[in-house]
């Protein structure tokens, strides 16, 4: 693999360095929207001769990828494309992926690596409980269990009590899903009398929305495992973007493959390494669908300091939120990852909550629903006062911002196989009633 080929920065540097200046040339020669990108913001091939010359490039963004609907940003004739991969569309128009043959191998590739550094090996047994399909998560994870010798159980995600079935019946030592599903099927397991300490299950492989240091202990404790983030979204590549080596001190985002920076979201400028800001990857490698400077809207920060492993990448933090998904709730900046750590540090509180955000007149109206645990009854009146208000002063003593705190009975927040619905924001239907009326 390609990171036996560099032991340095320096080394690495020099390959980015080449790797790009291939990359730009060749975009500007195939794809007319970088083309007209490069001529609009006054840069040619030329002008780029190492990855230091990066800031001149212009930002990709995903309303770009939506705008070129569907095979637009293709620098590949179709002939040569074998897979086509895409967003869920709910929002509008779905971003469209490409994958080359070569592109599918590179995946390949950096999956069995993401998961041999997280101490999966060839006699693992790994039950992949991301969806199949347009979704990139499940055939991406698929794909590199494979190539790393591992036996697959291609399940998807859903149907969790044969899930569990199958943890038993097969020996099942990996476990590949969303954080939120893990905690799922550890609710379940509890639920049947399932001890998770009866089966074979140790690590599970975790990413596809933002997740929390709390929800981690969470999650190693109730299911017995060792749980690793792995990062990817499917307009870079999916899955195996980067991922936790065995020390879980951060994501070792794969540099060969994809240039990171770390900017400022309101401004666009590059910030140095260590502060917080939007990630921003460029493809290096990528045939059918190469990506100048994307703004990817993750909330990050990268680590320079060289890991235990001998991996040479910059290190990524977990996700922090997304740049589109942070709310502004009566002026201020709220995450739901914050939400959650502070929900998953207090006792007798469940980790299912979610924030309904609304607009009564002109003010924001903020309401936080969070499960009541099973042994807490509803009747229990003054327990019940005493948990919301526990729950009230750390929400306001962490975020600054009061919420009203609305307990509800155990299993009513929704739960499935996918991304959990954290956030129902009801005020942007209500701005279409104001214009509608």
């Amino acid at each position: 693999m390609n990171y036996d080929l560099v032991g340095s920065r320096v080394e690495l540097e020099h390959l980015q360095s080449q790797r790009l200046v291939r990359t730009v040339a060749r975009v500007y020669q195939k794809v007319p929207f970088y083309r007209k990108a490069m001529d609009a913001a006054g840069v040619s091939p030329e002008d780029i001769r190492s990855i230091h010359d990066l800031p001149k490039l212009p930002f990709t963004r995903k309303s770009d990828l939506r705008d070129s609907y569907p095979f637009g940003l293709f620098a590949v004739d179709m002939k040569k494309v074998v897979r086509i991969h895409a967003s869920s569309g709910t929002t509008g128009r779905p971003t469209v992926v490409g994958y080359s043959r070569q592109d599918i191998e590179t995946w390949s590739e950096l999956m069995t690596r993401a998961l041999k550094y997280a101490g999966v090996g060839e006699d693992d047994v790994i039950q992949i409980a991301y969806g199949y399909g347009l979704f990139t998560g499940g055939l991406g994870m698929h794909y590199g269990a494979e190539k790393l010798g591992a036996s697959v159980i291609p399940i998807s995600g859903g149907n969790t009590q044969r899930q569990i079935q199958l943890m038993q019946d097969f020996e099942t030592t990996v476990l590949a899903c969303t954080p939120s599903y893990a905690l799922y099927i550890a609710e379940t397991m509890e639920k049947l009398g399932v001890d998770p300490k009866d089966l074979k299950l140790r690590v599970g492989i975790f990413g596809a929305e933002p997740w929390t240091e709390e929800m981690r202990q969470e999650i190693q404790e109730r299911l017995a495992i060792k749980a690793f983030d792995i990062y990817g979204l499917s307009e870079i590549m999916g899955p195996g973007v980067a991922c936790e080596c065995t020390n879980q001190d951060g994501l070792h985002l794969y540099e060969d493959h994809f240039i990171p920076e770390i900017i400022d979201p309101a401004t666009g400028e590059q910030l140095p390494l260590g502060e917080v800001g939007e990630l921003v990857i460029t493809t290096v490698t990528k045939e059918a669908l190469p990506l100048l400077r994307y703004r990817t809207g993750d909330i990050t920060v990268l680590n320079a300091e060289k890991c235990s492993c001998g991996l040479p990448f910059l290190r990524m933090s977990k996700v922090m939120g997304r740049t589109d998904d942070m709310l502004i709730i009566r002026g201020v900046n709220v995450f739901p990852s914050q939400i959650e750590a502070v929900l998953l540090g207090l006792e007798d509180v469940e980790p299912h909550y979610q924030l309904v955000v609304d607009r009564k007149g002109a003010l924001d109206d903020a309401e936080l629903w969070v499960e009541v645990p099973a042994h807490i009854s509803l009747d229990e009146v003054r327990r019940l006062e005493q948990l919301s208000k526990k729950i009230d002063h750390a929400i306001q003593s962490t975020l600054g911002i009061r919420l009203q705190v609305k307990l509800v009975e155990p299993k009513t927040i929704p739960r499935g196989a996918g991304k959990a619905q954290r956030v129902v924001d009801r005020r942007s239907l209500y701005k279409l009633q104001r214009e509608d009326g």
